[in-house]
């Protein structure tokens, strides 16, 4: 086990993959010779050549395609959009050829292609740097979209994410990149499924990504008040694996769930639904639910008020306590 940044635990996973099958590339802006914005694909083109680690044209289009194209043939290809916002110019190849491709041909073709987004806010970024788009991937019939919170997770998830043979749409929380973690010498858990984080009693509290450590902040303020809170990090938005939130649900009778995004037809929404599916009779009080706002992501000197912090989510467990 070894203690790394979430950036250098990704660049570590990349490098493992690569090692260990020559099929897997890495393309996109930047990512060889200076190896990426954020440096996550630092020294890649050094130790394994500009033949599989390719700097490409700023087309997020072009690179979705060439993607498309070489897993076609046989390659594992990893792409880089270097922010959140940089990818719609790529998002018609994504939904109506990477999303298809695999089911169009009934399984003979498979798509393993890793599309890598740092997403959210929290770095002071200007506009079309800060946006949580996570909602408009996981509605996509075949693709599987997962999330990432912490080093031990970035490095495994990618490796993981890489060896699938569908479309992996794979957010890393950028404001996260250079916070530090254990990195374990095996994966903690399968691609597709969500983990419980902190244990507790009162409320359960749903996460992914950036929000995960600002949830489980807020586990250890509420304890110190009494109130014991379960954090669950869900990790994979697409499918969502909502067992360890139903299980902690039928204990604790409440939930609070927290991201990001604007709250409209979001993550957030789809995992309320679920859980008052399958957990009404259990249900002490509403699903409620600690978001962004419905608006474009404000100027970078209004972003505090825009995120949720420990006193948004806090206030969003007294809430569900009140009932």
């Amino acid at each position: 086990m070894s203690t790394t940044t979430l950036a250098k635990a990704l660049n570590s996973g990349l490098r493992a993959a690569m090692e260990e099958d020559p099929r897997v590339l890495v393309m996109g802006e930047d990512v060889g010779k200076l190896g990426g914005v954020f440096r996550v694909t630092d020294g890649l083109a050094k130790d394994f050549g500009e033949q599989r680690v390719l700097d490409t044209p700023l087309s997020e289009s072009g690179i979705i395609g060439t993607a498309v194209g070489l897993a076609i043939r046989g390659f594992r290809p990893v792409c880089e959009i270097q922010f959140d916002g940089f990818v719609f110019p790529g998002y018609d190849q994504i939904v109506s050829q990477l999303a298809k491709v695999r089911y169009r041909s009934q399984g003979k073709v498979p798509m393993p292609v890793v599309v890598r987004i740092p997403f959210g806010g929290g770095i002071g970024a200007v506009e079309h740097h800060s946006e949580s788009p996570e909602a408009l991937f996981a509605h996509v019939a075949g693709l599987k979209v997962v999330a990432c919170s912490n080093p031990d997770d970035a490095h495994w998830m990618i490796r993981q994410a890489i060896a699938a043979d569908d479309p992996v749409i794979f957010f890393e929380p950028k404001r996260r990149y250079w916070e530090k973690g254990a990195v374990s010498d095996s994966a903690p858990a399968p691609l597709y499924s969500s983990r419980v984080v902190r244990a507790g009693s009162d409320v359960t509290v749903a996460c992914y990504g950036p929000l995960v450590k600002t949830c489980l902040e807020a586990a250890v303020a509420a304890a110190e008040e009494g109130r014991s809170l379960e954090v669950i990090d869900l990790r994979t938005l697409s499918p969502l694996d909502l067992g360890p939130v139903f299980e902690s649900v039928r204990r604790t009778g409440r939930l609070v769930v927290v991201s990001e995004a604007p709250p409209e037809t979001s993550v957030t929404s789809e995992v309320a639904a679920r859980v008052q599916e399958e957990c009404f009779h259990s249900l002490e009080a509403p699903v409620l639910r600690v978001t962004g706002f419905d608006a474009p992501y404000p100027p970078s000197r209004l972003e505090e008020d825009f995120l949720p912090d420990l006193d948004r989510v806090l206030d969003g467990v007294d809430r569900a306590l009140e009932y």
